[in-house]
């Protein structure tokens, strides 16, 4: 993986500055902030919520683990904060449940925001339980050796995506996407500016007031070639 140190390592620090705007990036959802970094970002859609309804946003904690072991997870629970999102990546595909119900206890204690798991999970109905929203890929019973050295807080790869410490994590039932630090005022001003337009839109419709196709849609239909065809009588 791009910019690992060479030997395992933990980085102690984490810039949390994103956080000072996550509960409103969580209420914009993911598909406005997708949207409006361009459709980039997004985890695979095999990740998702283990409780429908949850919703959450954060800076990322990463740790970087060996298929089928979890001690960079563990490590990394010393370093989770207030508001923080601890994601989850495996040097190579793993369905093990590296996470159950008291590894999520820590997480509630040490004041998470939620999880997120490129891997399994389990004792999911403890973790059902627990004020910790978790996307995870699989659910499995499988446990997991303490033995493999890796990394926490630095760049990992989950559900296809680039994850930094420090990054935005913004999570719900559409699934997770990550918004690059260094770009999140941009992202959140783009995106109050969707969610504005939407809501009016959605107004207008509720009145039975919606304009049809705007010109642009019916120029891009006019230059692909799309005729209209008068229906029967």
């Amino acid at each position: 993986m791009d910019n690992l140190p060479v030997s395992p390592s933990i980085v102690d620090r984490v810039d949390r500055r994103v956080g000072a705007h996550a509960a409103e990036f969580a209420e914009l959802g993911v598909a406005t902030v997708h949207e409006s970094q361009g459709r980039s970002g997004l985890m695979d859609p095999a990740i998702k919520p283990l409780v429908a309804g949850s919703r959450v946003a954060g800076p990322a904690v990463t740790c970087l683990n060996h298929p089928g072991d979890n001690l960079m997870l563990l490590a990394a629970l010393d370093l989770c904060r207030e508001g923080d999102v601890l994601v989850v990546g495996n040097l190579a595909p793993s369905t093990a449940g590296m996470v159950g119900e008291i590894i999520g206890s820590i997480l509630v204690a040490r004041g998470a925001a939620g999880l997120v798991v490129d891997g399994g999970v389990r004792d999911i109905r403890e973790l059902r339980r627990l004020p910790l929203p978790v996307w995870t890929r699989t659910v499995s019973a499988m446990g997991t050796t303490k033995g493999g050295p890796g990394w926490v807080n630095t760049p990992v790869v989950a559900g296809g995506t680039t994850v930094r410490p420090g990054d935005l994590v913004v999570a719900d039932d559409d699934g997770v996407v990550v918004v690059p630090r260094e770009s999140a005022d941009a992202v959140l001003a783009r995106a109050r500016d969707r969610a504005e337009r939407e809501s009016l839109l959605l107004k207008d419709i509720a009145a039975g007031r919606w304009p049809g196709l705007s010109p642009e849609l019916r120029e891009q239909l006019r230059r692909l070639g799309v005729t209209r065809i008068p229906g029967p009588h």
